[in-house]
């Protein structure tokens, strides 16, 4: 990527809420290193947004309210599809993500923001902005492209855990953890990473049990750690999940009892929905809590000029509803001040 000045997370969010104009302006971000750009005779849109999940639709709002003419365009399905609620969401707690989604697209009615029902496979970057595919025939042209096409969530190899994910098999206790409170819970992690999964959820339940799945085990020191802060540890490999009325009650093993549980929160490992990241030249991360994810910077902005992903698949982004709004908020900003700068520049 290119040689910047990078900001942390709080001093992006100060310049964004708190810094005067001017001083947003200036800050030295990679959105600011963008190669200026000889302007095209006509652009269809100032921006195409591709994915319209919370992240999308805010960086639409903050767009269309800036006078940009946009175009969001998504194929539905979001990645919560499968959760009953949103939590942890101010003002909206406990709303169904399908609900959320419809009022954020309602909200965008007043403005200069178009829809497009359907998926986007193809885009170019071209010297002045952006080619991007709509369907067989139709191609459209914008001075800036926003990725939110989200991940995917690589689970455990558990038979049907798919059933049961975002109802019993579950990754934020922040979002879940709630709902199943002080009941018993199993975890799910690299062995690495066990004796913090069950820290952060001892916050939730008392009766927590790590299954290895017939994965490496824990060190010895790990395992101590888990005996003296009780936490069960079961390496049976995992033969299947119950329940009943809709409700997880207990992991099935290959051999050994099974254990009754209400929930199983797992680490997933996150794989991008959409290749347009990497079509378009962007850096996937392979490494880290970050693993899967596209490298930008704070505000989204990618080391393709122009190109930003925001949201579940940018590496500045934090799995959840809220972030993902923030991040929508931050990125639509940071390209109305690059598409003013330049609007400026040309005068």
């Amino acid at each position: 990527m290119n040689e910047t000045k990078t900001v942390s997370r709080r001093e992006a969010i100060a310049l964004l809420a708190g810094g005067t104009a001017a001083g947003f302006l200036a800050a030295e971000t990679i959105a600011q290193a963008e190669e200026k750009q000889t302007p095209q005779a006509k652009f269809d849109y100032d921006v195409v947004i591709v994915g319209g999940g919370p992240a999308g639709l805010s960086a639409a709002l903050v767009l269309g309210r800036s006078c940009r003419k946009v175009l969001v365009c998504d194929a539905g399905k979001s990645r919560n599809h499968t959760s009953a609620a949103v939590h942890a969401f101010f003002s909206r707690d406990g709303i169904s993500p399908a609900e959320l989604l419809k009022i954020g697209r309602d909200q965008l009615e007043p403005y200069a923001v178009e829809w497009h029902d359907g998926r986007v496979d193809e885009a170019e970057k071209v010297e002045t902005g952006f080619k991007v595919t709509l369907g067989k025939d139709k191609v459209v042209v914008a001075r800036k492209l926003v990725l939110a096409t989200g991940v995917t969530d690589k689970l455990p190899d558990i038979p049907a855990i798919r059933d049961w994910w975002g109802i019993g098999v579950l990754h934020c206790p922040f979002c879940h953890g709630w709902e199943v409170r002080d009941e018993p819970w199993a975890c799910i992690a690299p062995a690495e990473r066990a004796v913090e999964w069950a820290t952060l959820l001892s916050g939730w339940s008392k009766s927590i049990t790590y299954l290895t799945n017939g994965g490496p085990r824990p060190t010895a020191d790990q395992l101590k750690w888990l005996k003296d802060h009780r936490v069960a540890v079961r390496e049976e490999k995992i033969a299947g999940l119950v329940g009943k009325e809709g409700k997880l009650t207990g992991v099935t093993f290959d051999g050994g009892q099974p254990l009754g549980v209400r929930a199983v929160f797992v680490l997933p490992e996150f794989v991008q929905r959409s290749d347009l990241p990497k079509k378009l030249g962007c850096k996937v991360l392979t490494e880290g809590r970050q693993a899967g994810t596209i490298e930008t910077d704070e505000f989204g902005a990618t080391s393709v000029p122009g190109l930003y992903v925001i949201g579940d698949a940018s590496s500045a982004g934090i799995q959840s509803v809220s972030e993902a709004v923030l991040d929508g908020s931050m990125v639509g900003v940071a390209v109305q001040r690059a598409l003013v700068k330049e609007d400026v520049e040309r005068v």
